[in-house]
Parts: C-alpha cells; sequence; structure tokens
C-alpha cells in the first residue's frame, strides 16, 4: 500500500488533494464565472441570470438555480463526442448533481422570479470533474448574485452559505482523498461528498466498484470527504469574501 501512496500525483499522501485553484471572473459575457482547478482538472463554470422562471414555477414568487454539464470533445485523451439533448445521461445525472448542491444554500424565495442557469464546461479531465464543477459553480452563483445585489435588483444576498465537493475511495486497502483518473479507473470504492461551510452533508454518492465496504470503511471516507470539503469551502471565502457558514 505504501507504493500506492508514494505514486500519487503531485507527490501528495493519502489524505491530501491535488492542488486546488478557484479564479473567478476569467468570463467577460457571463454574469459570474469561475475556472476550478483540481490537479489537471479544469472545470469552467459560468452562471446566466434570466428575469424569467419555468412555467412550473411562475406565480411562486421564488427563483430557480439550475445548472448544465458537458465534457468538451479534447478534454480527454481520446476525443469525446459532443453531446446533444436526448443522449445526456451520465452528464443529465451531474448537472442535476449540481442544481441540488447549489439549490441547497440558496434561498429562492429572495431570488424572486429569476433563473440562474451554471453551465460547466469541463476543458481538461483527469477525475473529479462533478466534484470540480460543484465547487467552482458556487463561485460563479456568487458572483452572478452579488452582481444582482450590486444593481439593486436584490436587497440582500439569497445565500445562506458555501457548498463544495470531493472525491474519496479506496484503492487497494488504501484510502485517498481527490481521486485522480488512474486512482479513480483502479478505485475498489468511489464516493463522491457535496457538503457545507458549516461541516453539514449535502449529498453523498458512493458506489462499491469492485467490492463492498463495511460501516467502518464508509466512515473512514466521510470524514476523508469532509476534511475535503473544509479546505474547498475555505478556498471559496478566500477568493469571493464571503464567510457566512
Amino acid at each position: 500500500m505504501a507504493d500506492v501512496e508514494l505514486a500519487r500525483s503531485f507527490g501528495r499522501a493519502a489524505n491530501e488533494m491535488r492542488p486546488v485553484t478557484l479564479t473567478p471572473g476569467v468570463m467577460k459575457n457571463a454574469d459570474g464565472s469561475c475556472l476550478a482547478e483540481f490537479g489537471d482538472t479544469r472545470v469552467l463554470c459560468s452562471a446566466t441570470v434570466e428575469e424569467s422562471v419555468p412555467a412550473w414555477r411562475k406565480g411562486t414568487h421564488a427563483g430557480w438555480v439550475t445548472a448544465e454539464y458537458a465534457m468538451l470533445p479534447a478534454s480527454t485523451n481520446r476525443r469525446t463526442p459532443r453531446e446533444y439533448r436526448g443522449r445526456k445521461g451520465r452528464s443529465m445525472e451531474i448537472e442535476r448533481l449540481i442544481g441540488r448542491s447549489l439549490r441547497a444554500v440558496t434561498r429562492l424565495d429572495r431570488l424572486g422570479e429569476i433563473t440562474v442557469t451554471l453551465d460547466c464546461d469541463v476543458i481538461q479531465a483527469d477525475g473529479g470533474t462533478r466534484t470540480a464543477s460543484v465547487t467552482g459553480a458556487w463561485v460563479a452563483l456568487h458572483g452572478a448574485l452579488m452582481g444582482l445585489v450590486e444593481a439593486g435588483k436584490l436587497p440582500r444576498l439569497p445565500l445562506t452559505g458555501r457548498v463544495a465537493a470531493v472525491s474519496a475511495g479506496f484503492v487497494g486497502d488504501l484510502a485517498l482523498l481527490d481521486l485522480d483518473y488512474p486512482e479513480d479507473s483502479h478505485a475498489q470504492v468511489d464516493l463522491n461528498l457535496v457538503g457545507t461551510g458549516d461541516g453539514r452533508i449535502v449529498e453523498v454518492q458512493g458506489t462499491g466498484e469492485r467490492t463492498t465496504l463495511d460501516r467502518a470503511q464508509l466512515d473512514e471516507l466521510l470524514d476523508l470527504g469532509q476534511a475535503g470539503v473544509a479546505r474547498l469551502v475555505e478556498l471559496q471565502a478566500d477568493v469571493t469574501g464571503f464567510r457566512l457558514a
């Protein structure tokens, strides 16, 4: 197991994340944007504000936050075909996760009948694209909502906190945080954790890829994941200045 740890990208220990960078304001025409980099994984997240809501939401005096996700053709070592409506199985599952995660920390009743759409486009994939998307999308959402506040369209920021996501898993018998692609492709158990700035869990996605796990192993992965989320939400606070839990 020591060989697995020593072979990790960026020379990191089992409980260490890859270098993470969140760069806000990278797109001129977006209402909010962020380039999220988890090691060699890079996701461009942009937020677009529309002063309308889906038909089923009209008359509720509440807004909506949703997301779309895609992998660009050259984001992997073999060309990824472009996805079109009707053939977006994995991407649809991920974009629903992103939307749920962001709505968990957004007061939709304070948003008014406004829709914010987060577009998460993977420009380079090396594992953890969904977790980078959630983390970067929150920064983009914060930027868009701050723009509404500064324009006088909202009286206050309708966010209740920060939200971020990270992966963890067992490769061999070793629990690892923030799996890159080689680790993810060989993992016996793979888990994605979405959590908030105050340590609460939004969602857990765990799969026994090659074996099952017991409760103690699940707790070990959750502990790793929550430590990772804690680092990510602190980084979000650093780049946005938003430090509410």
